[in-house]
């Protein structure tokens, strides 16, 4: 297939073209490689992928309405993997507008782009931010999620019905994934794997949030990659047992499905801490803190949707995962 990836200097995104690449798949990559964190590493991602024969890349923003209506006039796209977005929880409290910019107004362009060249597939990253302030674990898709309490999750939800909406009025075969805690090797500066790397290293103090009573679903890049690749060949349908007197957020009448994708094995931070110590052979200093605004204690994936539909079963233990990240990181940065 002719694939777009937004996002492709991205951690999952990245990692995703090269997995698409491997396979025999054209892939096309944009990303705007804002300096949201280091540039160099996102362009280091990126020549991961720059000697596929089957890769092109341009650098482009998909807030860019301009830029993006050219980018779909020029190609004729098989399907759409949009993982462009201003990420981040925290970040998005500091600064509203980047989140809006990204993912409100660039994931209409995609939409636009997908409709008026009638892509086969859309593809998008949600998150499990979406479920907010439920509490009841682990999340399903067939919950309600009208209670999110970041901006972040907020655009989030905004993609998931955007993307109803194409599907319901325009055909348009869209498939939203939760993502749940992802990482893993090449991951992101911003995310606690990475963080608590560097101050370990770096002999500085950890900051634990919540006093360290967090749990996540953490799930690891290549198992991620696996459940997108499975999804992006299995166009959304139509689901004619759906109910609109109890209507199922997860399926539709149009062709549109929502899913979370995580390990559906939650782990305690401090176990996930201590597999760190064990991996780096060095012990933790930490600087244990309340709960940041917009911040949820647990999160935890039901993922049966997902395997009774594409066969998903994600493998990668934190035991397994984060030695591998450590391996990364020590290479990468020479330490």
């Amino acid at each position: 297939m002719h694939i777009l990836v937004t996002g492709a200097a991205g951690f999952i995104g990245s990692a995703l073209a090269l997995k698409l690449l491997e396979r025999g798949d054209t892939v096309h990559g944009v990303d705007n490689l804002n300096d949201y964190y280091d540039v160099t590493l996102k362009k280091a991602r990126l020549e991961r992928l720059s000697t596929r024969e089957k890769f092109s890349f341009e650098k482009l923003d998909i807030a860019d309405r301009a830029g993006m209506e050219s980018l779909f006039a020029r190609n004729k796209f098989d399907a759409v993997m949009n993982l462009a977005a201003q990420a981040g929880v925290r970040y998005s409290i500091e600064n509203p507008h980047a989140y809006i910019e990204s993912n409100i107004v660039g994931f209409c362009n995609i939409l636009e782009g997908c409709r008026h060249s009638k892509v086969g597939h859309l593809v998008f990253a949600s998150s499990s931010s979406v479920y907010g302030a439920n509490t009841r674990l682990p999340f399903s898709e067939h919950d309600n999620i009208d209670h999110p309490i970041s901006l972040y999750a907020a655009t989030k939800k905004a993609n998931e019905l955007m993307a109803h909406t194409y599907a319901h009025l325009y055909g348009l075969a869209t498939t939203g994934l939760r993502f749940f805690t992802v990482y893993g090797p090449w991951g992101r500066p911003d995310m606690a794997l990475f963080k608590f790397t560097k101050n370990i290293l770096e002999g500085k103090a950890i900051e634990v949030f919540n006093n360290g009573n967090m749990i996540r679903d953490f799930t690891y890049v290549d198992d991620i990659v696996e459940g997108v690749v499975r999804v992006m060949d299995r166009p959304a349908e139509p689901d004619p047992a759906w109910n609109s007197a109890a209507p199922d957020p997860a399926r539709s009448r149009a062709p549109y499905r929502i899913y979370n994708i995580g390990n559906n094995k939650p782990v305690q931070l401090m176990r996930y801490i201590e597999v760190l110590e064990r991996a780096l052979g060095k012990k933790a200093r930490i600087e244990m803190l309340p709960m940041q605004p917009g911040d949820v204690p647990a999160t935890t994936a039901d993922v049966s949707a997902l395997e009774s539909d594409i066969g998903y079963r994600p493998r990668t233990t934190v035991e397994e995962g984060v030695p591998r990240f450590v391996e990364w990181y020590r290479r990468y940065y020479k330490v």
